[in-house]
C-alpha cells in the first residue's frame, strides 16, 4: 500500500553558517528523500568567501525559491537620525566613528553592512556577533549603533520600539511600516534580498525533480501557507529550477564581485 500522507524529518545542522549540512545533503543518496534548505549564507556567501569551496551550485539540482525577504538597517539609540537620508548624511560626516552588528564574519549580514558602505560611500566599523540575536542586544543596549538583518528576526524588536527600521533592503516598501527603501535614498541598485530556496543533489532523476517541484509549487500556491509567510514579512516566490539556478549563479558572481572590490576578509 501506498502511504497517504507524508512526514518531514528535518534535521539542523549547525557549523559553518550552515555549509556543513549542505555539503550532507550534497553526498547523499539522489532520491530525494535527503533534500536541502538553501540559504544566501550557504549557497552564495560560501561560494564567494572560500578560494576553494567543496561544492558549488553544479552539484545540486535546485528545486524552487521557497520565499524571499526583505533585509533591513535597523538603528538603536546612539542614532538620531530621523529617516535614512539623515543617516547616510551623518555618516559621511563622521567616517570611521560608528559601528554596526551583524551576526557574524561572512554572513548575509556581513555582505550587508559592505554593500551599504559602497553603495553610500561611507565607512563603519563591523562589530560581529555569534548571532543577530545577540547583535540586536548590543544596539538596543547602545553599546554598537545599527544592525543589518533580515527584517523577519528583526520584526519583533522594531514593532516593540527596541530597534528603529531605517532602511529596508528590498525592491519594494514593506506594507504597514514607514521604513523607506534604499533605492529611495539614491543606492540604486541596493536591492539584495534573503531567500530561502530548496535542493536536491546534483544526480536526483528528472521525474523525481519533477515531483517535488510540483509538490512545492502546490504548497507555495495554498493561501494559508503564503498568509502565514506574508506575515513575517516575507512573500512566497516559487521559480522553476532553472529560473532559481540562474539566480544563484547571478548573486554569486555579483557577490564574488564585491568581496574583491571591498577587499573583505572572512578570518
Amino acid at each position: 500500500m501506498r502511504p497517504t500522507s507524508w512526514a518531514a524529518i528535518v534535521e539542523n545542522v549547525g557549523g559553518a553558517a550552515g555549509a556543513i549540512g549542505t555539503m550532507q545533503v550534497e553526498r547523499a543518496p539522489a532520491d530525494g528523500y535527503t533534500l536541502a534548505i538553501a540559504t544566501v549564507s550557504t549557497m552564495i556567501v560560501y561560494q564567494s568567501a572560500q578560494a576553494k569551496p567543496e561544492y558549488s551550485v553544479e552539484d545540486f539540482v535546485p528545486i524552487t525559491n521557497i520565499a524571499s525577504m526583505p533585509n533591513v538597517l535597523s538603528v538603536g539609540p546612539t542614532i538620531k537620525a530621523k529617516d535614512l537620508n539623515e543617516l547616510i548624511a551623518l555618516l559621511k560626516a563622521n567616517p570611521g566613528k560608528y559601528t554596526f552588528a551583524t551576526s557574524g564574519i561572512g554572513s548575509i549580514n556581513h555582505l550587508l553592512g559592505e554593500s551599504f558602505q559602497a553603495y553610500a560611500g561611507v565607512n563603519l566599523v563591523h562589530v560581529p556577533y555569534k548571532g543577530s540575536g545577540p547583535g540586536m542586544q548590543g544596539v538596543m543596549g547602545g553599546q554598537v549603533d545599527m544592525i543589518f538583518d533580515q527584517f523577519p528576526s528583526s520584526k519583533g524588536a522594531i514593532d516593540a520600539g527596541k530597534l528603529r527600521g531605517i532602511g529596508i533592503i528590498s525592491p519594494q516598501r514593506v506594507p504597514g511600516y514607514d521604513i523607506m527603501t534604499m533605492e529611495e535614498a539614491g543606492l540604486t541598485g541596493f536591492t539584495d534580498e534573503a531567500w530561502y530556496g530548496l535542493l536536491a543533489p546534483g544526480k536526483t532523476p528528472s521525474d523525481v525533480v519533477a515531483k517535488l517541484g510540483d509538490a512545492m509549487h502546490k504548497v507555495i500556491a495554498n493561501p494559508e501557507f503564503r498568509a502565514r509567510v506574508e506575515k513575517t514579512g516575507a512573500h512566497p516566490v516559487g521559480n522553476s529550477p532553472a529560473e532559481f539556478k540562474a539566480q544563484i549563479l547571478r548573486e554569486v558572481e555579483q557577490t564574488k564581485k564585491l568581496v574583491k572590490e571591498r577587499n573583505i576578509k572572512f578570518e
